[in-house]
């Protein structure tokens, strides 16, 4: 999920558009998905994990080719993304047995999360308010995909029901595996990309 929508010029289209009907839908999935997670329906929520996040390409790729960007898609766009990967990751991290997971998600990784997404937030408002140019950098599109990669792969794992005297799910190794190197991928790129906001933030507030 990218803020692509960051970089796209504001048209005159009426706001009940399908770009807007796509990223209101996301919205509504994740709040099904987060209900879906905390009952412990792990793989049904990755499915619906799966479509939202599809819905953030299809309405950014509708509204540049039909010109049907909004004041209200721009405000709804990253709104509804960071609702999604925060959301989904705090809900993760409250899971039991992601908790006890060898090398998986951590409290402190959820922090980053969140903070991160604060943090640029912050920013790109202080900076646009005063005319300057905050848009969405490579990195920070790289890493809602690495994000997103990482929310799929961990319901997946967590999909996989508990062994017999056991706290984990009993997966096998190449799932475990490709969890631990998602999440960390993930934040690894999540602290990168925020390092280069901050960067660009600080040249462009000196001038």
């Amino acid at each position: 999920m990218s803020h692509a929508n960051s970089e796209k010029s504001v048209s005159s289209n009426p706001s009940l558009n399908v770009p807007n009907m796509l990223t209101s839908s996301r919205l509504a999935l994740s709040v099904l998905m987060f209900v879906l997670v905390g009952m412990g329906y792990y793989f049904v929520g990755m499915i619906v994990f799966i479509i939202a996040a599809t819905t953030d390409w299809v309405d950014g790729y509708w509204a540049r080719k039909y010109g049907q960007v909004t004041v209200l898609g721009r405000i709804l766009d990253p709104f509804a993304d960071k609702v999604i990967i925060c959301g989904s990751f705090i809900f993760l991290m409250a899971v039991p047995a992601m908790q006890v997971t060898d090398w998986g998600l951590r409290a402190w990784m959820v922090v980053v999360v969140v903070a991160r997404e604060m943090l640029v937030t912050m920013l790109r408002g202080i900076i646009e308010k005063q005319g300057g140019d905050f848009s969405a950098r490579w990195s920070g599109k790289w890493k809602m995909v690495l994000q997103c990669v990482a929310v799929g792969v961990c319901l997946f794992y967590l999909s996989y029901p508990i062994g017999k005297n056991q706290t984990v799910p009993d997966s096998p190794p190449w799932v475990y595996w490709l969890m631990v190197a998602s999440v960390w991928s993930a934040i690894v790129l999540t602290i990168y990309s925020g390092l280069i906001y901050i960067g660009a933030a600080i040249k462009i507030l000196r001038k």
